[in-house]
């Protein structure tokens, strides 16, 4: 039998020599105090931490501070990965990295209750570590491998986008101490990581000096959580604001388990009672300090717009844009940063935020603004212009401005996103109402020449101030604040604002006749009749003079692309006006309609407009035009913003037409939108149906022929177009059957209507293609065109 007495001596003089050794070793090692205190083995690399207290709560939060550059892939600088309440817990010789389940909890005195609930759900051990050094119960533990491993899931990010297979090369990474810190209220672990592998892809081909070898910098982030003082505000789907929800077992069982806030920074007056008064402590974001001019300048500007909306509510100076200190870390958490990011091509810009995961208060917001984006809308611009380098070829400033434009817009539009805002799409169609819609350039034309006057708005809008309200006024009498924020949800709806987000206004299958992306007015069908008026203004002035002197013609036609297809996305707002439904996020007793279908002389009068844009007079360009775009120069090769077709080298101005048409009917002939039409022609038979809307789009381009040879070839090309949608509706198998037998019927038709008419191939090739169709119906696929260029971000086809 062993003595008690002894045992506990043993292991005191174990913990002893245990201490001794290890105090000894790390004399030379270079010490970090902070929220954590470390230390740093050069010799080895090796990272100990030391630990002071089990069991207590903090944050943890990993991130990338280098990037890949491509925005295929999406791994950019700066990017926030996920954050978790973690702690440490001991179990034998090991300290414990345990995240608990925070998604369902129990918010009760009622500890037993409490336990039952954790006991209920798995948590998760993100680490285990061997215990170096135990003393005075503190804890010494290496963490090296726990840092050094793939937390932000590059190597998993790499295989989804097929680049190839890769895994971490511990030889060639290591601890990056110029970016591992220790503060009082956190501290941050930056590595170098190298993954190893075969690449398979060309994205990271095109930006790695050595596919085979990536190296990037990962970044980890222990953070002392806020205090108990922040109040949570109830969550309604009217407001704008982002949803933070979990499970509350503690619930009576007459109320809803899940509990639904808003994501929102924290913010209180200095003096509740008065009228206007400063923050306890203001918001603060911090640009970039590598951001270049004029760039600069416009971020802080469209940031700072923010502050009307805090005004508005009683705050001064409560939001504040300042330029990040040279010696701060982006990814430090005391910051709210706007970054300025680098790809290879240009692509989405998104707003992150750093979150308690315990109550949803935004500890930090991260913007990450794409650096090539500018230059699409000064692509666009470029375009518009008549002849803007006829005279001389510094000529820039008018282009200039319209970008600089957009980015004032695009820096409020994010940091909106950092400030808990989900995006508005239905604020287009109200005077521009808010900055977290999408904006598409707002032309019009003006003698022979397109106006930029009123291109994109200024200041934040009405719609904004009204989420700023509901997520960040402050009352006095909290006991109403319920009744408080409905009040401005009413006032809201009084003065005529809509608020309808992502589910509802992507392009493919949603209905809302207001809520588009990139779109412009209040009767999308006007706005796509003048916007061809613009586009084909705007091509007839396309010339030479489009470019400066001494660049390649194939620059040229690359300034072509957005022009040509500049109706695209309200091309998409005006498809889903057929088959439409008007809805809001409706509450019981707030007087708002729920749901109507869309009348049907709205649905006509949208059906007549984009039938525009499969004629090939609309759509077509003009032969006179053809001779600007020769076979690419040497030294510039097509890319994925070129338009692309099946002539060669040549130009392709029929495939052009195509690809723009099979836009057009991919949205028109939707197959979710076709069992729309079937619906509302069953609850009222006088409004527009499916067959109609076949019948309509065979008479405006099936049944159409052109004098011109080339025009015609053109429709041609639209037609054989039509024809395979049809197919498509026929074939599919995700639509009622009512949509597959109309679908039929209207081939059948098109069948006899052609072989009675004149027998030209195109016509005879039509016949063998229907019956080719029935033949093969298992194995149908619509055949492909050349794919359309990349358009948004205003390019591709939209992550907050």
């Amino acid at each position: 039998m062993k003595h008690p007495s002894l045992f506990c001596l043993l292991s005191l003089l174990c913990s002893l020599a245990l201490f001794g050794q290890f105090a000894e070793k790390s004399k030379d090692f270079q010490k970090f105090s902070g929220f954590f205190n470390f230390q740093h083995d050069d010799k080895t690399d090796k990272v100990y931490l030391e630990v002071a207290e089990l069991k207590k709560e903090f944050l943890y939060v990993y991130s990338l501070s280098s990037g890949i550059g491509s925005n295929d892939i999406g791994l950019d600088r700066g990017q926030l990965g996920n954050e978790q309440v973690v702690f440490f817990r001991k179990a034998g010789n090991k300290l414990m990295l345990v995240q608990p389940n925070l998604k369902f909890r129990a918010l009760t005195d009622n500890n037993l209750e409490r336990k039952s609930v954790e006991q209920a759900f798995a948590t998760s051990i993100l680490g285990g570590f061997k215990i170096e050094e135990e003393k005075g119960g503190k804890y010494i533990i290496d963490i090296t491998d726990f840092l050094m491993q793939d937390t932000h899931g590059v190597a998993g990010r790499l295989k989804r986008n097929e680049q190839g297979n890769y895994s971490v090369d511990k030889d060639k990474s290591a601890m990056a101490l110029e970016r591992t810190k220790a503060f009082p209220k956190n501290i941050e672990f930056d590595v170098t990581l190298t993954f190893k592998g075969e690449a398979k892809g060309d994205n990271i081909r095109s930006v790695s000096p050595n596919a085979s070898l990536v190296t990037v910098a990962q970044h980890h982030s222990f953070i002392e959580l806020p205090d108990d003082n922040f109040v949570k505000r109830e969550f309604d789907p009217r407001s704008g604001a982002y949803p933070f929800m979990y499970y509350d077992y503690s619930t009576p069982v007459q109320e809803p388990i899940l509990k639904r806030f808003i994501t929102r920074h924290r913010l209180e007056k200095k003096d509740p009672t008065a009228a206007v008064s400063e923050a306890v402590e203001p918001i603060v974001y911090y640009l970039d300090n590598g951001t270049p001019e004029p760039v600069r300048s416009a971020l802080l500007e469209g940031g700072r717009w923010w502050n009307q909306a805090f005004e508005a509510i009683g705050y001064k100076d409560a939001f504040q844009v300042k330029i990040l200190p040279d010696d701060a870390d982006p990814l430090d958490v005391r910051y709210n940063v706007i970054q300025w990011v680098h790809r290879s091509t240009r692509g989405w810009s998104y707003g992150s935020s750093i979150t308690d995961p315990r109550t949803g208060e935004i500890m930090k917001g991260h913007v990450s603004l794409g650096s090539l984006r500018i230059r699409q809308d000064f692509l666009i611009a470029q375009a518009l212009m008549n002849k803007p380098f006829a005279e001389r070829d510094d000529n820039y400033q008018p282009m200039l401005n319209l970008a600089i434009a957009r980015i004032r817009q695009l820096s409020a539009h994010e940091i909106g996103h950092t400030l808990g805002f989900a995006h508005n799409y239905a604020a287009s169609t109200n005077d521009r109402a808010s900055v977290m819609d999408y904006p598409h350039p707002q032309f019009s034309v003006k003698g022979d020449e397109i106006d930029f006057s009123n291109a994109y708005a200024t200041g934040i809008g009405e719609w904004d101030k009204v989420s700023v309200a509901y997520s960040y006024e402050s009352f006095q009498d909290e006991a109403n604040e319920k009744e408080e924020l409905d009040k401005i949800l009413d006032q809201a709806k009084t003065d005529g604002l809509r608020f309808i987000t992502d589910q509802d206004a992507r392009p493919q299958g949603s209905a809302h006749v207001l809520a588009h992306l990139w779109d412009n007015g209040k009767n999308v069908s006007e706005e796509l009749d003048a916007m061809l008026n613009v586009r084909k203004t705007a091509i007839a002035n396309f010339s030479m003079d489009n470019i400066r002197s001494g660049e390649a013609y194939s620059v040229l036609e690359d300034v072509f692309v957005p022009l040509y297809f500049f109706h695209r996305y309200q091309t998409e707002g005006v498809a889903k006006i057929i088959g439409g439904l008007e809805y809001n996020y409706a509450v019981k007793g707030d007087g708002q309609e729920t749901v109507k279908i869309v009348n049907k002389s709205m649905q006509e009068e949208a059906l007549k407009s984009i039938l525009k844009t499969l004629d090939a007079n609309e759509i077509a360009i003009p032969k006179e035009k053809l001779a600007l775009f020769p076979p690419r120069a040497f030294g510039f090769g097509r890319t994925r913003e070129s338009i692309n077709g099946k002539t060669g080298v040549s130009f392709d101005a029929l495939s052009a037409a195509e690809t723009a048409a099979d836009m057009t009917l991919g949205f028109l002939l939707h197959p979710e939108r076709a069992s729309r039409l079937i619906q509302q022609k069953a609850i009222d038979p006088s409004n527009l149906g499916l067959a109609e809307v076949l019948d309509e789009v065979g008479r405006n381009t099936i049944q159409r022929e052109h004098k011109d040879a080339y025009l015609n070839e053109v429709q041609q090309n639209i037609n054989f177009r039509v024809l395979f949608h049809f197919m498509n509706l026929a074939a599919h198998d995700g639509v009622h059957p009512q949509v597959n037998a109309i679908a039929h019927e209207k081939l059948r038709a098109m069948k006899s209507m052609i072989t009675k008419g004149a027998k030209s191939a195109s016509s005879i090739e039509m016949v063998r293609r229907i019956n080719h169709f029935y033949d093969e119906i298992d194995d149908f696929k619509v055949i492909a065109t050349p794919k359309l260029p990349d358009g948004s971000p205003i390019g591709m086809d939209c992550f907050h």
